[in-house]
């Protein structure tokens, strides 16, 4: 696979510059997921950084994005495709399967 020199900013990596590895568009991850063990043994910390364009264009040999620390460690949105149901606890009228403007069904008479 393909990998990319991708800098890091803020957080405990600031400064530094990793290979990542990138898709088959040429991206890499949305998200990039850092475990760092705990040193008594407990779960490990996860520090999470989220990929942003770069300033300016990159040039030959350049990464196009770099990674921006999150301290929240927030959850990706997903994937959104065109043909995926919207979700049930998005807003009013939640259940997707629902008859559409409180019309009665066929079968109710």
């Amino acid at each position: 696979m393909k990998s990319e020199d991708t800098p890091f900013e803020g957080g405990p990596m600031d400064g530094r510059v990793l290979p990542v590895l990138v898709g088959m568009t040429g991206h890499p991850p949305k998200t990039y997921r850092i475990p760092v063990p705990d040193p008594d043994g407990g779960p490990p910390t996860v520090l999470v950084y989220r990929r942003v364009p770069r300033d300016g264009r990159g040039g030959l040999g350049l990464a196009r994005w770099k990674y921006a620390y999150d301290p929240e460690g927030r959850p990706g949105s997903g994937r959104k495709w065109p043909w995926s149901k919207p979700d049930p606890k998005a807003g009013p009228g939640a259940d997707p399967d629902a008859t559409p403007g409180g019309k009665p069904d066929d079968a109710d008479g």
